[in-house]
């Protein structure tokens, strides 16, 4: 980043024993048997406690051996899809000390009022950071005609969506809201994006694992590089729309005929999504028909209301309401869920995160389809346009609040309340000897 601000996450990484021989493999050994320990963001508050429950080993199994037998051994590919992480070592850390900070409010929410001048006040006059706050945000009447507030605001930087880059300028994010604030942030940055903290101030909260009273405290130990992170991958997708376009026909003197040719002209647009990528049958009553293919091979055909692809990180949000199973944010994978499919076999899977999904109208569909990005820019699809959804090497670092496990089951526990059921009792002396 510029400012010579840079972000590295520490990680063990995962090598072959093949690659290198044994030395490789010993230093793997010294490695697992050296135990690491994350410290939580929470020992301000827990106090020791908490100790026990950090963990302090791989969630990963071992590297598995690439030579079979005495002949024969996997390919090398020098092309690395991805690397996987162990969770247990990624730890945030500064090269310098953070100087800027982008505050997101969601907009318009009375309740955040307070919250959100209490947190940009210990920015600017106790932390002395630049503060970058969204134009829109101090647009909302009850910030601007605070005049006791007004000496606070003049210190800020503002940006506008789609319109400033604001990328190399900010070190770290804090969103206040729910989930949708970390969704935002997330479009704001089509490429590296800023370690993100979230606390939870809006109605859900499975993205948001901060609570805001303690903020000083956990603020403190993020400036400080004291924190576990999350790398919540990101689909990179591509669409190609064929605009058909009528090519008019001049007569001898020069006038414009109506009736010409057509041509074709392309447009591709990209964007970076944290959820997922929802295509479906839009207003039209007839079922969504649409091809999907997987690396330029055709897997299926979807005939119902329509299909999600999602990440990790999604299958938490649309995809499980949609029947899928709840993936670990650290799973290199993508999901495809289809939405009402008018086929009792087809069931959600789960495919390997270097994919390549390309998503097109079939040519006998009745109707066009319609595609939005986590939530987001939602337009039309025609005959001819194509999806292609892979993911991203632009993760979007989630600061955790213990560590990515705990949180995780965390959320499921208090926001969807995974498993809740009333225990069994158990059996009396007098039900045994029936």
């Amino acid at each position: 980043m510029d400012g010579g601000e840079e972000l590295r996450v520490e990680a063990a990484p995962y090598c072959c024993s093949s690659c290198d021989g044994g030395e490789v493999n010993a230093r793997s050994m010294a490695r697992r048997s050296h135990k690491r320990k994350t410290r939580s963001l929470s020992t301000s508050s827990a106090g020791s406690s908490t100790e026990h429950s950090r963990r302090n080993q791989s969630l990963h199994g071992p590297s598995p051996v690439t030579t079979f037998g005495p002949k024969a051994c996997m390919l090398q590919n020098p092309h690395t899809v991805m690397h996987i992480q162990d969770p247990a070592s990624q730890k945030l850390t500064w090269n310098k000390p953070p100087k800027s900070v982008l505050v997101i409010k969601k907009i318009r929410d009375a309740s955040l009022l307070q919250p959100f001048k209490e947190l940009c006040i210990f920015l600017t006059e106790v932390k002395d950071m630049i503060v970058y706050v969204e134009k829109k945000v101090l647009e909302d009447p009850a910030i601007s005609d605070d005049e006791n507030f007004g000496a606070i605001t003049e210190k800020f930087c503002t940006f506008r969506d789609d319109l400033d880059d604001i990328s190399n300028r900010v070190d770290f994010i804090i969103c206040l809201g729910g989930d949708g604030t970390l969704l935002y942030a997330s479009s704001l940055f089509q490429e590296s994006v800023p370690p993100v903290m979230a606390f939870h101030l809006g109605s859900l909260g499975f993205l948001t694992p901060f609570k805001f009273d303690t903020y000083q405290s956990q603020v403190d130990q993020v400036i400080e590089g004291n924190a576990a992170i999350v790398l919540r991958s990101r689909l990179k997708v591509r669409v190609l729309k064929e605009n058909w376009e009528k090519k008019a026909r001049l007569d001898e003197k020069g006038i414009i005929l109506t009736n010409g040719d057509t041509e074709s002209r392309r447009k591709s647009v990209q964007y970076q999504v944290l959820n997922e990528v929802v295509v479906d049958r839009g207003p039209s009553s007839y079922l969504s028909n649409v091809d999907l293919f997987l690396d330029g091979h055709l897997i299926t055909t979807v005939q119902g209301d329509g299909v999600i692809v999602s990440t990790p990180t999604g299958s938490t949000a649309y995809a499980v309401a949609a029947g899928a199973s709840m993936i670990h944010p650290n799973v290199p994978a993508i999901m495809i869920t289809p939405i009402c499919p008018h086929s009792l076999s087809f069931r959600p899977i789960v495919v390997p995160a270097g994919v390549e999904l390309k998503i097109m109208l079939s040519r006998d569909a009745r109707n066009t389809a319609w595609v939005s990005f986590d939530g987001r820019k939602r337009q039309e699809i025609c005959h001819g346009d194509s999806i292609t959804i892979t993911t991203s090497c632009f993760p979007v670092p989630s600061i955790c609040f213990r560590d990515p496990v705990n949180d995780w089951f965390e959320s499921l526990a208090q926001c969807l309340h995974w498993n809740v059921r009333k225990k069994q009792n158990q059996l009396s002396s007098e039900d045994e000897e029936f």
